[in-house]
């Protein structure tokens, strides 16, 4: 499949005017002018005490994430949960460090990345794409995702049979979270229908149950946990193994963070972490 992205993105300026919203940041204060010498001091302190990884908080690493993404991003009463936030953790434990999460809409976590200011890293179902490749640096992989396509289970006039034809028709209309690879998906394989682009994924399949669209498309894994939750009036017709390989991004003048994480993540894949953090999410 040709440059699929989860999401298409966001020029930097429409990214860093997105709402961000902190959780576990210490208070901010304002610091005095100091002469050059001793900022310079200050700086390289700094750069001591976070070993070199040029952290947006001392201290503490910084993931951008858009919470909106079962089993893998959620918030549940103001708590960050799934796949991803348990690996940030573990990530940050690793390093020594504060996780903190910050929220940007998902189309614009990469052009944030680049960047720089807002957070460290993006960890928020990221699938490597060449596209984003030419932006920022991917650590290895911690998953494995492929594509899937809901309706309504009372649509009988699509089915596992005929869903890639019928969806593939001007009377269709397709929901998707703007720029994610099931909206590339849906543009490549269903090139005549209509595709209706929500900021967040849930609201695609709201679509899907309250009529406003035929069927819904995106990850097969936060396709299964919608389904499983609160849209238990759908089934998948399709599904498209897409291989598609969830990673970690980082600003590409950040080579020092990339290996740190990659440090971590290859720890915690040898110690089965990541397994069992994958099967404690993913159940």
């Amino acid at each position: 499949m040709k440059s699929m992205t989860r999401r298409n993105f966001l020029t930097v300026a429409g990214a860093l005017a997105g709402t961000t919203a902190l959780a576990g940041c210490n208070a901010g204060g304002e610091q005095a002018e100091q002469p050059a010498d001793d900022a310079a001091d200050d700086a390289a302190e700094d750069d001591s005490a976070d070993g070199g990884l040029g952290l947006v908080t001392e201290g503490s690493i910084t993931f951008a994430v858009s919470p909106d993404y079962p089993p893998f991003e959620n918030l549940v009463d103001g708590e960050y949960v799934g796949l991803d936030m348990d690996l940030g953790r573990a990530i940050a434990e690793q390093l020594g460090l504060e996780c903190v999460y910050t929220n940007i809409d998902f189309d614009g976590i990469v052009p944030a990345i680049v960047a720089g200011g807002q957070a460290d890293a993006g960890l928020s179902g990221i699938s490597i794409t060449p596209d984003r490749e030419d932006e920022v640096n991917f650590t290895t992989p911690y998953y494995i995702d492929n594509q899937a396509v809901a309706t309504l289970s009372s649509n009988t006039d699509i089915t596992e049979e005929n869903a890639a034809e019928v969806l593939n028709t001007a009377e269709m209309t397709i929901a998707v979270q703007s720029g994610s690879t099931g909206a590339d998906f849906a543009a490549e394989n269903f090139q005549n229908a209509e595709q209706l682009a929500f900021p967040q994924f849930t609201d695609a399949f709201a679509a899907v149950s309250a009529g406003q669209a035929n069927a819904v498309c995106g990850n097969l894994a936060v396709v299964e946990q919608m389904l499983a939750g609160a849209y238990t009036d759908q089934h998948v017709v399709l599904t498209s193994a897409t291989g598609e390989e969830y990673a970690i991004c980082v600003n590409k003048d950040n080579e020092a963070l990339l290996t740190a994480i990659n440090d971590a993540l290859a720890t915690l894949q040898e110690d089965g972490t990541i397994d069992e953090l994958i099967a404690a999410n993913m159940g």
